[in-house]
Formats: C-alpha cells, structure tokens, sequence
C-alpha cells in the first residue's frame, strides 16, 4: 500500500486514542512509549493522541505537547518507537477551541464566536484577526516541529467540533468579516492553516472530517461533501472520515454502543464517491466482520482501529494471522478508556488489565503450585487465566455458571454487546484446560488440597430493611422468562444497575417508578453512559423521586418517607417490585478459611468497582503468586 508515496505494510491505521499518560509540562512518558510499542506493530501507522499546541488550551491535564522546541526530543523517542516496529509516525495537531477543558486552571476559551457549547463548557472569546493569525502560526510552528521529529504524516483536525470545526459550522460561527458568513469565509481559517504548514513543510498531511455532525443544524453529509472537495483542490493527502461532535453529539463522537455500528463508514463511502483522494474511515471497527464490510463495502482505501487496539494490541495481527490466539473483544463500553481519564487514572480498559502498564506482564513463576479459584465471575477467570500463565496448577470453583454477576451485565437495553467478554474469557478457560467445579467450594475442598486459594467470591446484593416487603425481584428481573409486561413497577434504588433495569423495563410497556434516597441517580455510570441513560427516562415518562426512600410496603402499596415526615406520601397498585440499593461484598468463605490457608481475595469479594477493578484485582494478585 501506498500512500503520499510512502509505503504502508497494509490498510490499518491506529486511531488518535487519548492516554492521559503524561506530565503537567505535556512531556512524553515511559507509559506512552510502552502503550504504542505494543501497538505499532501490526499496523501500518498510529496516529498518536491530540497533541496541544498551546498549553493554555488542553483537554486533559496530562496531554502531549508540541507547543514548544524542548518536546522535540520526546516526540524523536516516540517516533522512533513506532519506525523500530516498521509502522509510520502521523502527528495529529489540534486546537480544542471552545472544548478546553473547564477544569485546568489557566485554560483559555476561544473559537469562532462567543458561544458556548450547550453541553457544557465555558464561554469562549471570540477570537480577533490578530489572535487568529497567531493561533494559525501556532499550528505552523507545530508542523515544524513535528517533521523535525521524524513524523511521517500530519493529521489536522477539521471535524468533531473542535476550533476549526467551530470555524466552518453556522451553527458556533456567527462572524460578520472575512471569517465568517459565507462558506468559502467559514473554511478560510482552516485554510489558510493548512497552507501556512504546506508552505513551511514537506510532510504530507491527512484531514480529519466529521461526515455527519449528527445533531439538529450541525453540517451535514452534503457539506462535508463540499468540504473534501475543496481540500482535494488544496492538494490533501488523504481524508479520514468519522462523525459527531464533541460538544453537541458526544454519543457520536465517542462512538458509544448506543450507536448503530457502520453508520460512520456509510459517510465515508459517500465522500469516496465524490473525491479521487484516498479515503480513511473509523468508529466501531472491534471484529473481523468489521473489516471485512468496510472492505466488501468499499467503504474507505484505509480502516482506523482504536479502542479493539487498546482491548487487544495484536488485534489487527491476529486478523492477519501473523498472531495467533483469540481476540480480547472491546465491546464499545467506555468504562475503562474514557471513564477511567474522566476520573485522572489516565486511560484503561474493562478487559485488559494492562493498558497503561505493559510493562507489567506476567513471567513464570519459580515453582509451582497448586491452587483453587473460588468464584467464576470476571476477577475470578482472568485470576485462573493469570496463575496457569505462570505455570501454577488451577481449579476454578463456580456453583452456578462461568461469568457470575456479569451474566446480568448483557441484558439491558442496547448492553448485548458485553456478553462478547463473558465468552471470551470461558474460552480461554477451556483453552487453557482448567479445571471447572461446579459446586460451591467448602472448606473441606479447599484445606488441605491446595497450597492457597483466591476468594473471588463477589458481592450479594443489599436488601434494605423495609417493613412488609417479601416478594421482590433484582436484576435477574431482565432474563427474557422473568420480564414484566404492561405492569407498574417500583425500582427501589437509581444507581446503575436500578436506573439501567428501568430503562430496560420501560421497553415492555411497564410504567416504573424509580426511588432514590441521595440527591442524584446513575452517579456511578459513565459519563455518556449516563446522559443517554437520563435522557431515555425522561422520553418514557419514568418518575424519579430522589431524597426519599421506600419505608413500608402493603400489599400493592408503598410509602416513600422523605427527610421532612410531613412530605411522606403513599404510592399505590405496584405490581412488581425491584430492589437494587446497592451491593455487599461476599466474605463468607473469608471467615472460613482464616490462619487454615493461605487466601488472597480479589474483585468485588475485596471492594465493591466495576468490571475495570474486578479484571485488574484478579490479574494482578495471580501475577505475585
């Protein structure tokens, strides 16, 4: 393959995934060069995360820079890391604009006009001609220093609603001069960006373009048609085509599993119609047929991969079969990637407890020893997986079936995809030839036959005290035998697993109520993951009463007692009742074994988390023993 006349070993390019792995200063880490020597190499190119040409206008607080000469070096080691796996280096330089981060002390707010994102955000200021010409200069001053680094490509962001997005939309551009107004004023800044780097240097460049911004009086498929047009005149090298756009249409943006799959490439099959230039496409590629639709389709010349690379680093040689082995699937969840830089974690993964610490893989151990698993869950599998990896003997227990609490994870609306992890991880138990009980483990299974035990025994759910409530349902409620139809439905509890039951409930025609006794609900979702979530529960008429809790059931009915005794009021004619208020660690078998034998306890058995901290506890315990 070939292109701008540099040779590429294939079609796969590694997407602009941010990492979060870095300084305050913007410098390149130890952890950014072993996440991307994992990743290069397979692939024909990564385009490293969004590097900041300014430091007054990040989006994280450990972002990349080149806004400066004194990175060059960094970005050389970067460089270098990627060429020495035989994969070519792309730079991509971005302006946020109005998406700055509204956190970091010292960001500045600019863009188009002074309209803030509706979102979220702060104002912007809307940017003066001379301001205009130096941010130009910035990108160009960027440009520079990353050919001087050994970059093979530049990447500039036109799409995703970001600063010169914000140029080329009506929507956040609302300037009367020569950048405003008209279609040929709104690309003007783009424009003359792109040709000021053109001018100044010899590296070709590819366009990131949004085909759809997808939301009420964003750019359409048409303008972006006109746009690549107007950048193949410009002499582009190629055109990497996605959707969405950060501020308006975050779902899209961030190609949530809500999402239809293959939307984005229909977009980008439009534009390769319309424009000679090589076409890149992205958003969802996690599964061969993934590959193979966009290639039968012909779809795009060139396929960008992110998070089915952030799963699994050798998914992309695993579907060449240079690698052998099962793909780790990535199922689009964003828990692990965006939720954990959310929180300053810096970017992990739901399945694969290495990311961000690939320098932390397993080696064999000095001797063997025979272990037991107790629980089948997610920590208690890749525990298994992880002490065999060390050349330890292991025995799973699990009394009802591999996967444990996760088996419920799949059943919400628009969740199916999770049921990929699920399977892959009984497949490399039965891979690995580990023994599987099906039985709850006792202490006389365990003491005695075996030198130590990981307690991966999970958590049980909270049932609340409350007076006259003997018949209830939890989320077993979502297995297709158990689901209400047309029934009223009281969901005690609005953290994740009672907010994601109602949305599912709602589906069947049943009328939910959902009580929460704090201020908020889905406090522990993602993000995105939450604001869809809300959004769907306001669409079907869901009632939500927070500050309140269910007191006393009777019968069909039920009292919600608030913190004032004067607002408790009655809700009749329930006809099923969900609680899900929380859950509790299992530490039954903890007990039971203590000074006996020796025990290590992970997932949720530990600490209460998610799927991220289950996979990780487990990995990482098994990797000591």
């Amino acid at each position: 393959m070939k292109l701008a006349n540099t040779d590429l070993r294939n079609i796969f390019f590694m997407s602009a995934v941010k990492t979060g792995y870095g300084d305050a200063e913007g410098n390149i880490s130890e952890r950014h060069l072993a996440f991307w020597d994992k990743r290069s190499k397979h692939v024909a190119a990564v385009i490293f995360e969004p590097f900041f040409i300014d430091k007054k206008v990040r989006e994280l607080p450990t972002q990349i820079g080149i806004d400066s000469d004194d990175k060059i070096d960094g970005h050389k080691k970067l460089v270098e890391i990627v060429h020495r796996n035989s994969a070519k280096a792309v730079a991509h330089i971005n302006h946020p604009g109005r998406m700055a981060n509204p956190k970091l002390p010292g960001n500045v707010y600019l863009s188009a006009s002074d309209i803030e994102c509706p979102n979220g955000g702060q104002k912007p200021k809307s940017l003066l001609i001379e301001e205009i010409k130096i941010v130009q200069q910035q990108y160009v001053d960027a440009a520079i220093r990353a050919e001087k680094a050994g970059y093979d490509f530049i990447e500039l962001q036109f799409g995703l609603g970001y600063l010169i997005a914000q140029f080329i939309s009506p929507n956040s551009n609302k300037r009367t001069d020569e950048y405003g107004g008209s279609f040929e004023n709104r690309l003007r800044f783009g424009l003359e960006m792109l040709r000021g780097i053109k001018s100044s240097t010899n590296l070709p460049i590819i366009v990131r373009l949004s085909g759809d911004e997808k939301y009420e009086g964003g750019l359409t498929i048409q303008d972006a048609i006109e746009i690549a047009k107007v950048l193949e005149q410009e002499k582009i090298s190629a055109l990497h085509i996605t959707s969405g756009d950060a501020c308006m249409s975050p779902p899209w943006y961030y190609q949530h599993h809500f999402i239809p799959k293959g939307k984005t490439w229909e977009l980008s099959k439009i534009i390769k119609e319309n424009v000679a230039l090589p076409v890149i496409t992205v958003g969802q590629v996690n599964e061969p047929e993934d590959v193979e639709e966009i290639i039968s389709n012909n779809a795009a010349d060139f396929i960008v991969i992110g998070r089915a690379l952030i799963a699994d680093p050798d998914f992309v040689g695993k579907y060449l079969k240079q690698v052998e082995g099962r793909i780790r699937p990535c199922s689009s969840c964003l828990t692990g990637c965006l939720g954990r830089i959310k929180i300053g974690k810096g970017l992990q993964c739901e399945i694969n407890p290495l990311v961000g610490r690939e320098l932390e893989e397993i080696t064999p151990a000095e001797g063997q020893k025979n272990y037991a698993v107790v629980g089948g869950g997610l920590a208690g599998m890749q525990a298994a997986l992880a002490l065999k990896q060390r050349g330890h003997q292991v025995t799973l227990f699990e009394k009802e079936k591999l996967g444990g609490q996760f088996n419920f994870a799949p059943l919400p609306s628009q969740k199916h995809s999770l049921q990929k992890q699920i399977d892959y991880f009984i497949d490399e138990i039965k891979d690995a030839k580990i023994k599987v009980i099906n039985k709850e483990a006792t202490t006389e299974d365990l003491i005695g036959n075996y030198e130590g035990v990981i307690i991966a025994t999970g958590s049980k759910p909270f049932i609340p005290p409350i007076d006259g409530l003997k018949e209830y349902h939890w989320a077993e409620i979502l297995y297709e035998f158990n689901l209400p139809k047309n029934k009223n439905v009281l969901v005690i509890g609005g953290g994740l697993i009672g907010v994601e039951i109602a949305n599912t409930l709602v589906d069947y025609d049943n009328k939910v109520i959902v009580v929460e006794m704090l201020e908020d609900i889905a406090r522990d979702m993602e993000m995105v993951t939450r604001k869809l979530n809300l959004k769907k529960l306001i669409e079907k008429n869901v009632v939500v009463y927070t500050n309140k809790k269910v007191s006393m059931v009777r019968g069909s009915n039920a009292m919600l007692k608030s913190k004032n005794v004067f607002d408790d009021f009655w809700i009749e004619k329930i006809d099923v009742f969900v609680v899900a208020a929380g859950m509790r660690p299992n530490k039954e078998l903890i007990e039971k074994l203590k000074e006996k034998i020796p025990y290590y306890v992970v997932g949720d058995a530990d600490k209460i988390g998610d799927a991220v901290s289950a996979i990780q506890s487990g990995y990482f315990v098994a990797k000591e023993l």
